[in-house]
């Protein structure tokens, strides 16, 4: 389990920092420099060169948000212009793409994070009026991907079809959470109108009660804070039918980066719900109610996580992967990410501390201190870690930002290097965003600027 370190602060980690916006800037600018990347979207990299990899366009949102998450962390102009240019050039399609579930991803990553730059002053604000259409056009087709369970709630489908819900899509919220912030409804059949907030609490909801899970005897495998990746729902009639995955060992195990997408999802929506009036929760029961079961599973899948990754924070990718069996004791020692059994995923890590980090930030603020310390320090421990040069990619040649990441174990997409039994040493565009997003939250505390969050501040 992670060894908490309870003496570590934030001012700790900001050499750290200040070592991560280094080498992250010179790999931006490699990305962007590489010929063959113009007409494709990098997902991970093989021998260090970033490659595209077709199942969804997910990951070009991560691509250019970077270099605006770069800009906003370090002032220097070359990442703003890099990441506007790109957002307004290429980013249109991912708008109105209606065949995935990722307009967070992609969206809020882009559009969002220049609305936000706008809105704090930081950039000129000419193109504030066109992010906010892209916002509330992405929200819109994202909310529209909707299947209705039996019991008369609802989710986000996903990419695999209405009877697929997704763990991942928690994330995704993002998109519809500023959709509604910027005043925006869906309008349906004859001028029906349907509230983004509610469609994201119903999808919330769900996924709180079919993907996570509490020790309550569910199933055979009902350890509380598990996450399936993915559950499956009759589309005749709306019933829940089973768990399953695309990308983890089994549906009866925890794939760690779904297990990572529920942890960093349901704290920044209760974030995000903090700034939205009492009386939009009142078919909810109120916002009591809807904050007790965002926290339950925000808590449960935390300190599932806690439980069940190595000593320093860095997760095998599965916790069921079978080789692991092969180990000696391996959670009670850092991990080893070349060890002959089972790959680590650094990217599960780097998604899953930002959801450490805002939950015990959360709790602290709402009068659950010790709580909340415990949760800010594994977030603290675990970000030591992903600054290590272990994982913090030293190798200027080497496009890649956060080491030793796992995409698709089970299609064997990840590259293994000759000599070596597992994947390792490679990098992938979610991982090294999200490791930019934790940085730059903890920079902003540690420098005492505004408290970063994906949808920024209110316009005025």
């Amino acid at each position: 389990m992670l060894a908490v370190d309870n003496q570590l602060t934030v001012h700790d980690l900001v050499p750290g920092l200040a070592t991560l916006w280094q080498r992250s800037g010179q790999k931006i600018l490699s990305i962007a420099a590489t010929p063959e990347l113009a007409q494709a979207t990098p997902v991970f990299t093989v021998q260090g060169k970033y490659q595209p990899q077709g199942w969804t366009e997910w990951t070009q949102g991560f691509q250019f948000g970077a270099a605006l998450l770069q800009y906003d962390a370090t002032g220097d102009s070359q990442f703003l212009d890099l990441g506007l240019k790109n957002t307004m050039q290429k980013m249109a399609s991912h708008v109105t793409h209606f065949g995935v579930h990722d307009h967070g991803f992609n969206n809020v990553s882009t559009y969002g994070n220049l609305r936000r730059l706008m809105l704090e002053h930081r950039m000129d604000d000419a193109l504030l009026p066109a992010c906010t259409i892209a916002l509330q056009a992405s929200a819109a087709v994202q909310a529209n991907r909707w299947s209705v369970t039996s019991g008369g709630s609802g989710y986000i489908y996903s990419f695999n079809g209405p009877h697929s819900l997704f763990c991942d899509t928690i994330r995704s919220l993002r998109s519809l959470a500023v959709g509604h912030q910027l005043g925006h409804a869906i309008w349906s059949e004859n001028d029906e109108q349907i509230s983004l907030l509610d469609r994201l609490l119903h999808h919330a909801h769900t996924t709180a009660e079919y993907n996570v899970y509490y020790g309550t005897g569910r199933d055979h495998f009902d350890e509380r804070g598990r996450v399936a990746h993915e559950s499956i729902f009759n589309t005749n009639d709306g019933n829940y039918r089973c768990p399953s995955t695309q990308q983890g060992y089994s549906p009866f195990s925890t794939w760690t980066r779904g297990l990572a997408w529920i942890m960093a999802g349901y704290p920044e929506q209760l974030e995000y719900l903090a700034t939205r009036p009492d009386n939009e929760f009142d078919t909810w029961g109120g916002r009591n109610a809807v904050v007790s079961w965002m926290l339950e599973a925000a808590t449960a899948a935390c300190d599932f996580f806690i439980q069940n990754t190595h000593r320093c924070g860095i997760p095998f990718w599965d916790t069921g992967a079978p080789g692991i069996q092969r180990l000696d004791a391996p959670l009670e020692q850092d991990a080893d990410p070349f060890n002959d059994a089972e790959p680590v995923d650094s990217s599960a890590a780097a998604i899953g501390v930002q959801g450490l980090l805002r939950l015990g930030h959360y709790l602290q603020e709402n009068g659950q201190a010790e709580q909340g310390r415990h949760y800010w320090q594994a977030g603290l421990t675990t970000m030591r870690t992903l600054l290590s040069d272990q994982y913090l990619n030293p190798d200027s040649h080497h496009q890649g930002l956060l080491l030793h990441s796992i995409y698709h174990r089970p299609r064997n997409w990840d590259y293994t290097p000759p000599g070596r039994a597992i994947p390792c040493g490679e990098s992938c565009m979610w991982g090294d965003y999200h490791l930019l997003e934790a940085a730059l939250y903890l920079q902003r505390i540690a420098q005492q600027q505004p408290y970063y969050t994906f949808f920024g501040p209110s316009q005025s």
